[in-house]
C-alpha cells in the first residue's frame, strides 16, 4: 500500500516560544482544533486524547506522545474511531509538527502518515490546514 502522506505549513508571525505554548496548552489548543478537549501530560510516551464533536459527531481520539522537543517538535501517534476502521496498530497516524524560525517568525510544518487514499490524503490536509490558520490567528492575535 502506497503511504499517503499529508503535509501543510504556514508561518506565524511570532516566535517560537510563543506558538509552542499554543501547540501544548489545552485552552488554547481547544480553540484552533475544533473545539477538542485534550488531556495529556506532555511526556515523551504518555497518552494523549482529544474528545468533543465533529460534524455533529461525538468523538473521543487517542494517542501516545513519541517524541516532545520544547520549541521545535511535537509527535504523536493518533487513532480515530470516527475513521470507520478497527482499532490496530496498522491504523494510527503518526502526527509530526516541527517548529524553525523564519526570520522574525516561526514556520510550522505539520505531516500526518499513514493515509490509506489520496482521497483521505487530501481531506486530512485540508483539516490540518484550517487547523494551522486558526492556530496562526490566535497566536498573532494574542497580545505578547
Amino acid at each position: 500500500m502506497k503511504d499517503f502522506i499529508a503535509r501543510t505549513s504556514i508561518i506565524i508571525d511570532a516566535p517560537r516560544d510563543k506558538v509552542w505554548k499554543a501547540l501544548v496548552t489545552p485552552a488554547a489548543i481547544k480553540q484552533y482544533m475544533f473545539g477538542a478537549d485534550v488531556q495529556s501530560d506532555w511526556e515523551e510516551g504518555s497518552p494523549i486524547t482529544w474528545s468533543g464533536e465533529w460534524q455533529g459527531k461525538k468523538f473521543q481520539d487517542k494517542g501516545v506522545i513519541l517524541k516532545i522537543e520544547r520549541d521545535y517538535a511535537l509527535q504523536y501517534s493518533h487513532f480515530s474511531p470516527l475513521s470507520g476502521r478497527p482499532d490496530t496498530p496498522e491504523n494510527y497516524h503518526t502526527v509530526t509538527v516541527e517548529l524553525s524560525d523564519a526570520g522574525a517568525k516561526t514556520r510550522v510544518m505539520l505531516t500526518q502518515d499513514n493515509n490509506p487514499t489520496e482521497a483521505i490524503q487530501s481531506e486530512s490536509e485540508k483539516n490540518w490546514t484550517m487547523m494551522l490558520k486558526g492556530l496562526k490567528k490566535l497566536v498573532e492575535s494574542a497580545t505578547p
